[in-house]
């Protein structure tokens, strides 16, 4: 399935599933498969802590084959199915798609592909740090300053904007000391990030020895839906690396091209990591980190030209869609 969360014409946001060229609006359509469902919460996160009876992935499954068998045979998205009044079937252009989600329970960014952090650190003047090759390593972004797709960024106070193509993996499951083996089954999906960045900012707080915080502070953009790992099964190997590829464009120019395959540490890897003496929730959102070539600190050897106000970043991975921003 790709779960969204989307503002309706009227009401409040609330979670759906991509079908077509529509959104199944799984609050209306709930009454197809479950009695009472107007009474429960129908917010992505809802779904992922399955904390109301039937309030769970697996109900929304069976709400989406319900609309698709009442829809008869009909191109999804040619026309709006209603039960008692309420759409079930809307549009894409009657919606607003936002953040699959909006208020992430965290974010923890790692930084797992080699080839960025050989740049970077070569940047420095320095090399890999051998600590890099024993533990995949993260910060903590703001989990209250997401944006979605189609979003404006509010330009922040720097010189120096800059964009990281990067891929997220959304814990499904509640978990502690997992082991690498069995973490494929916490991943409740996978989603486009991008790490926003203030590099003159970052530069100076990690010239002190902490951080990176303010440079970071103001933005992460996701979306523009959570993917199910099942639809991604042709792109998985044996050892649950992903062969997406990525594209980064700005105002149109394609500017990096990467592959997730690149990943030096694998999710599972940066999973039994983050996991580690601490519990994973339902809604965690754990960053792969940019991939190689994936930001203009890498592209311009750290001289820019940077991101200005009316630039449009659209970040694409295969599986995924696009994620497309405009810095305002």
């Amino acid at each position: 399935m790709r779960l969204v969360t989307f503002s309706p014409p009227a009401g409040p946001p609330r979670a759906g599933v991509l079908l077509g060229a529509a959104v199944v609006d799984l609050a209306a359509a709930a009454p197809l498969v479950l009695e009472a469902a107007e009474e429960q919460r129908w917010d992505l996160l809802s779904l992922l802590q399955a904390d109301q009876d039937d309030v769970n992935l697996e109900t929304a499954a069976d709400i989406v084959a319900a609309v698709v068998q009442l829809s008869g045979g009909a191109e999804i998205g040619s026309s709006e199915f209603q039960i008692g009044g309420a759409a079930m079937l809307l549009p894409l252009t009657q919606v607003r798609l936002l953040a699959p989600l909006p208020r992430p329970a965290s974010v923890r960014d790692f930084f797992a592909f080699e080839q960025h952090v050989a740049a970077a650190a070569a940047l420095r003047g320095l090399s890999v740090p051998s600590e890099w090759y024993r533990i995949p390593t993260f910060y903590f972004s703001n989990h209250a300053a997401i944006y979605g797709p189609d979003a404006s960024i509010p330009m922040p106070q720097t010189e120096a904007l800059d964009y990281e193509l990067e891929l997220a993996c959304v814990i499904g499951r509640t978990g502690r000391n997992i082991h690498p083996a069995e973490a494929h089954e916490y991943i409740a999906g996978y989603t486009i990030m991008n790490d926003w960045s203030a590099r003159d900012l970052q530069l100076q707080e990690m010239a002190i020895g902490l951080g990176p915080a303010k440079g970071k502070d103001f933005a992460t953009s996701l979306g523009p839906y959570l993917v199910t790992p099942d639809e991604l099964e042709l792109y998985t190997d044996d050892d649950g690396g992903l062969s997406l590829t990525m594209h980064a464009r700005v105002n149109g120019e394609e500017r990096s091209v990467g592959n997730a395959a690149s990943m030096y540490y694998r999710f599972a890897d940066l999973i039994a990591h983050a996991s580690r003496d601490v519990t994973l929730y339902p809604g965690d959102v754990l960053g792969s980190g940019t991939v190689g070539g994936g930001c203009l600190l890498e592209l311009t050897q750290g001289y820019g030209p940077w991101l200005a106000r009316g630039d449009v970043v659209e970040l694409e991975i295969t599986g995924l869609g696009v994620l497309r921003n405009t810095i305002e």
